[in-house]
């Protein structure tokens, strides 16, 4: 059986204790936001939520002639901004011809749709 020197027993020992906060705290570290596909299945747009503020965007890819194609952004607009401090996610539902998404207050129950109007992401009033 191979032992291993004290020396680096002891360096492998606080590198590991260098790295305890990160594993202890992991969650806190995580991304602010969460993204859903819409479920509509020919169309290529992603939504983005705060998972804090509510605020919902989403984005798409367009084809560009000649070109690679851009992403098209439509930013947060009527109902989509910020919304009462609170712990939100996106839903998409079943329907595969349905473009928009649903987004969820999962402390309240609360929920609306958003969805994109002409160039901006819009979500109906809350409800319950």
């Amino acid at each position: 059986m191979l032992k291993m020197p004290d020396r680096l027993w002891r360096g492998s020992r606080a590198l590991r204790w260098c790295f305890m906060p990160l594993l202890v705290a992991g969650p806190a570290f995580a991304g602010n936001f969460e993204f859903a596909p819409a479920p509509q299945n020919d169309l290529n747009r992603v939504y983005r939520v705060d998972r804090a503020t509510g605020e919902v965007g989403a984005c798409q890819f367009q084809l560009k002639e000649g070109g690679v194609g851009v992403t098209i952004c439509f930013p947060a607009g009527e109902g989509a901004g910020p919304q009462t401090p609170g712990e939100y996610g996106l839903m998409p539902s079943r329907h595969e011809k349905e473009g928009g998404i649903f987004r969820v207050n999962l402390r309240t129950g609360e929920m609306s749709i958003c969805y994109v109007f002409d160039d901006k992401t819009v979500c109906t009033p809350q409800g319950k």
